[in-house]
C-alpha cells in the first residue's frame, strides 16, 4: 500500500472515529445502517467475482452489524415494533447465512431491501423521538 494511500486510510479511520464519539444514538443505528449496506454491496461484488474470502468476510461484518442492531433493541419499552424488528433481524442474520452458504446474491440483494426500508422508516423519525423524547 502506498503511502498516499495508507494516510488515506488512517484519515478516514481517525475521520469516523470522530463522528462516532460526537454522534447521537440515533445517528449512530443509522450509521450502522450504512455500514450493513456497504459490506453487503461489497459482498455481491465478490459473490460476482466468485472471490469466496472475499464474500465471506464482507457477510460476516454484514452479519456482526445486524447483531449489533438486534442487539440495540429494547424489547420492554420498544413493545410491538421492536419485537417485529427483532424478528426482522433475525430473518436477516438467516438469510446472510443462506447467502453465504450457497454464494447466493440474491439473497443479499433480499436483505439490503430489508435494510433500506427500516433505514427509510428510521431516518423519517420524527426529530423528537430522535432525540430520546415521547
Amino acid at each position: 500500500m502506498s503511502v498516499n494511500l495508507k494516510a488515506l486510510k488512517q484519515y478516514q479511520n481517525v475521520s469516523l472515529h470522530a463522528t462516532v464519539a460526537t454522534a447521537s444514538p440515533h445517528k449512530l443505528i443509522a450509521m450502522l445502517f450504512d455500514g450493513a449496506l456497504a459490506a453487503l454491496a461489497k459482498s455481491k461484488g465478490a459473490i460476482e467475482r466468485n472471490s469466496i474470502e472475499e464474500r465471506t468476510v464482507h457477510l460476516n461484518k454484514a452479519s456482526e452489524i445486524v447483531v449489533n442492531l438486534r442487539g440495540s433493541l429494547d424489547l420492554d419499552k420498544g413493545g410491538e415494533v421492536a419485537a417485529n424488528l427483532d424478528e426482522l433481524y433475525d430473518y436477516m442474520l438467516r438469510t446472510i447465512m443462506q447467502a453465504n452458504r450457497n454464494s447466493d446474491s440474491e439473497k443479499v440483494q433480499e436483505v439490503m431491501d430489508l435494510i433500506l426500508v427500516v433505514k427509510q422508516g428510521w431516518s423519517e423519525m420524527p426529530v423528537e423521538l430522535q432525540m430520546g423524547g415521547k
